[in-house]
């Protein structure tokens, strides 16, 4: 058997010249520590000779020449302790040795001293005296800058060089004329001059209005070149933002809030009407148009001065939340909240102007749980911005975003929130919701024509474009209204269900927040896009609620008018008697208040509406004539506009119940007698009464009123003498309460005058009689009295004496129907004339027997 073939394979050269992606990382980390290490010595280097040139320049050497010679006796004794004998020595060695000793060389030489190499210490030297003559420098003087030079280099050597910093002239000439002055004239004129030092506050108010002057310019400049061209001016958003850092305590409050004004108002001008995304990595590999270049430049550099922007306005709000200082104490505690104010309103801003843009979760993240703040301006802020967000939002997304926050806010503090949090629900657009169909149901479908179809009813040309017709088609509905219907419809959908998954929990595991009362009022306004399957159940609740005592009534109502929503939507199919609502409202409308805080009235309104105009065919006519009048008498006692809303109710309620007309008959109509203080509106005989508040109700001081209260006391009709004007009979009964509202406290519609002068003094002069006016004049010429008058009995005595200018009492007995024994007058007639009625009064101001009523004329 032959040697063993190795079969193992010679790499090829190829082979060779690969290497391994390990070993190209070892490289390159071994070749940047090398880099490293190499800058770090030369780091070294320079940093060890900069230290040496400022050692140097410390102690500025002497030339030789200026060194003190010694004498010559001196020199001569030490050299002759070490000089070598001579006889060793040339006299060429011995010339070159004497010169070399009075060269210095700069390799053996000490930098910081001027003596040459080769002299030596004496013996007896004074170090202590050496040691005084070094100056002496104190911690106090300030060090003065030195501008570092190139060496030179002359027969001695290398010579460092430097050059202290030039002074301006004006302090240098202050130096030179404090050196020249004695100590005593340098004291008073520091005396002098530490006054003018001190600036008064009047010129640091000036010297700050300047300053800020000169930032408000550069901030409009730098805003106004921005807005211009935003393409080309970009970076300009940088050097904007930069000011938000500004390091001058007396102008950085306000200029911070200046700069945080003006990029939100920047932001929401030039951002797009988009959202923009990263580009992924083949589109940056992408060669592109140097427009799509330069657009993708804009939108990056916009997308990061905005995130930066966002994250200072973020920052500021948490240093006043936590009561940090800043590191530069160029901001105090006490501006952190104006401050804070400002950021929050820029925030808040952005947050309704911006719901497209990029980090628009993020800011709502920020909002929320500011809604909740124990500041109450930042609280209503927040509030105010999160309604405008739902109010304006139709496709749903942002409100999602802010539902989702809001009910995580409401959970994590169990339910312990202030109550605005949850009323902004009430500002939520959702009139409709995705019922359990099929998706392709909801979505409008496009009948399009089979292969089969075409093939038997089309022509070849004809199916060619009648296929690129239908493509088209195809086109048109995924970009019309279709599709986003379908999604408004999904995402509104999801916002009820949140929504009223956070209603459910409090109704369960707070009923004595105050979170009931915006539970309550969001269930009456979403109950009838409940589902079915909880009607039952939430009747129940409702029931309960009411049944406990426990509730304001203004939250009584809320619950009434949300079991009717139930009712009056899908909850038709339900058997319930809703009773126990009409009771507990009945016996409501004494409690409301009637005072300037009448917003009540309109819940009632508005359940009335649900009640009684909407389920006519459900009420009986008891219950409707008990309710028609109890609201008659509740107009009596509220303001003008409550008093308005009612009145039109009860047109609406006399016009669905026309037999409701007995109550403006006198008679009574079956047995029984009205019981007004009985709470119960079937059994209370409403029947029997009359309508006599709406004679009081036409003598009221608003014209509207009047006008309401005449309609209704014939009987309310739609046409004739007695109907309503047009621009009142169309509106509804909230609109009018709203449009005649008192919260102004102006008359509305506004007083007008009563008419001329002249026609004014006519009327007067018409009611008043001749031979009375004359009496009236005739008292009033009569000289003051300053005595207790009595009136009734000065008028009873010229009764029985009357004067001879006539008399009241003479004018009665002059008229032919008259008699002096009131007792004498017939009470069988029934007289009504001006006559008697002047009589009449004056008989009852003269205290007659009750029987003189009526006469015989």
């Amino acid at each position: 058997m032959g040697p063993r073939k190795n079969t193992k394979r010679v790499p090829n050269f190829r082979k060779l010249l690969k290497t391994s992606n390990v070993k190209l990382a070892n490289k390159l980390k071994n070749k940047q520590y090398k880099q490293q290490s190499v800058a770090k010595k030369y780091k070294k280097e320079q940093k060890q000779l900069r230290q040496a040139a400022r050692d140097v320049s410390a102690k500025v050497a002497k030339p030789l020449d200026q060194l003190k010679r010694k004498r010559p006796d001196e020199e001569e004794e030490e050299i002759e302790e070490d000089v070598l004998p001579l006889d060793m020595l040339d006299d060429d060695d011995l010339e070159y040795m004497q010169s070399m000793g009075h060269r210095p060389l700069f390799l053996t030489r000490d930098l910081h001293s001027s003596e040459p190499i080769h002299a030596k210490k004496r013996k007896n030297e004074n170090k202590v005296e050496k040691y005084e003559k070094v100056p002496r420098h104190l911690q106090m003087e300030p060090e003065k800058e030195l501008i570092h030079l190139l060496p030179i280099k002359d027969k001695r050597g290398i010579i460092p060089q430097s050059v202290e910093k030039p002074i301006l002239m004006d302090e240098q000439e202050e130096e030179m004329t404090e050196e020249n002055l004695q100590p005593e004239e340098r004291e008073e004129m520091f005396s002098l001059k530490e006054p003018h030092q001190k600036l008064t506050m009047e010129e640091l108010l000036l010297m700050r209005r300047q300053t800020l002057q000169e930032k408000k310019i550069h901030i409009a400049t730098l805003a106004s070149s921005i807005l211009t061209e935003p393409d080309n001016n970009i970076k300009k958003l940088k050097e904007l933002r930069s000011m938000l850092m500004e390091r001058d305590p007396n102008v950085a409050v306000t200029v911070q809030k200046l700069v945080m004004v003006s990029l939100s108002e920047v932001f929401k001008d030039i951002t797009p009407c988009y959202r923009i995304r990263p580009l992924t990595e083949a589109e940056k590999a992408t060669k592109v148009k140097k427009e799509t270049q330069r657009l993708r430049e804009f939108e990056e550099g916009l997308v990061c001065q905005y995130k930066f922007y966002l994250g200072n306005l973020e920052q500021t709000v948490k240093d006043w939340k936590q009561m940090k200082k800043k590191k530069s104490d160029v901001v105090s505690l006490k501006a952190y909240k104006g401050l804070a104010e400002v950021a929050v309103k820029c925030l808040c801003e952005l947050l309704v102007a911006l719901p497209h843009f990029n980090f628009h979760n993020n800011i709502a993240a920020i909002v929320v749980p500011l809604m909740n703040d124990a500041s109450r301006k930042i609280s209503e802020m927040c509030c105010g911005a999160v309604e405008r967000l739902f109010k304006q939002d139709k496709i749903g997304q942002a409100s999602l975003t802010a539902v989702k926050i809001i009910s995580g806010l409401v959970k994590s503090r169990n339910y312990e929130v202030k109550p605005g949090v949850l009323k902004t629900f009430l500002a939520l657009r959702i009139k409709e919701v995705e019922v359990k169909k099929d998706s392709e149901d909801i979505a409008p479908k496009k009948n399009f024509m089979t292969y089969k179809e075409k093939r038997k009813n089309l022509s070849r040309m004809q199916r060619k474009w009648k296929k690129a017709e239908e493509k088209l088609e195809k086109e048109l509905l995924e970009t019309e209204a279709s599709e986003s219907k379908a999604k408004k419809l999904k995402l509104h959908t999801e916002i009820l269900n949140v929504v009223f998954l956070t209603y459910f929990r409090i109704l369960k595991k707070a009923q004595k927040s105050v979170l009931l009362p915006g539970v309550l009022e969001g269930l009456a306004k979403f109950a009838h896009l409940i589902n079915v399957e909880f009607f039952d159940d939430l009747l129940v609740v409702l029931s309960s609620l009411i049944d406990s005592g426990s509730l304001h009534y203004r939250e009584c109502l809320h619950c009434i008018q949300a079991a009717f929503h139930v009712l009056s939507g899908q909850g038709d199919v339900l058997n319930i008697d809703p009773m126990k609502f009409y009771t507990q409202l009945y016996k409501m409308l004494f409690v409301l208040h009637a005072g300037d805080t009448n917003e009540d009235v309109l819940i009632l309104l508005q359940c009335i509406d649900v009640m009684l105009t909407k389920r006519r065919k459900q009420v009986s006519l008891q219950r409707a004539n008990a309710y028609l009048k109890r609201l008659t008498t509740l107009a009596l006692n509220v303001l003008p506009n409550s008093t308005i809303g009612i009145l039109a109710t009860n047109r609406v309620l006399m016009n669905s119940f026309p037999k409701t007309d007995i109550l403006l008959d006198n008679e009574g109509h079956g047995s029984g007698i009205y019981l007004p203080e009985l709470n119960e509106p079937e059994y209370c005989n409403a029947q029997n009464t009359a309508l006599w508040e709406l004679h009081y109700l036409q003598r009221h001081f608003h014209p509207v009123v009047r006008s309401f209260a005449a309609h209704l006391s014939v009987g309310a009709p739609s046409e004739g003498s007695g109907a309503l004007r047009m621009e009142l009979s169309r509106k509804h009964a909230t609109e009018l309460f709203e449009e005649f509202s008192m919260k102004e406290m102006t008359f509305n519609p506004p007083i007008t005058s009563s008419g001329s002068k002249n026609k004014k003094a006519t009327t007067q002069t018409a009611i008043l009689d001749s031979e009375l006016q004359k009496h009236i004049n005739h008292l009033l010429e009569k000289p003051f009295i300053t005595a207790d008058l009595k009136f009734a009995e000065s008028f009873r005595a010229e009764l029985q004496t009357p004067p001879k200018g006539g008399t009241v009492a003479q004018w009665l007995a002059l008229q032919p129907h008259s008699t002096k024994d009131p007792g004498s007058i017939p009470a069988s007639s029934n007289c009504l004339c001006g006559v008697c009625t002047f009589s009449l009064g004056f008989l009852q101001v003269l205290r007659f027997p009750p029987t003189v009523q009526r006469c015989a004329g």
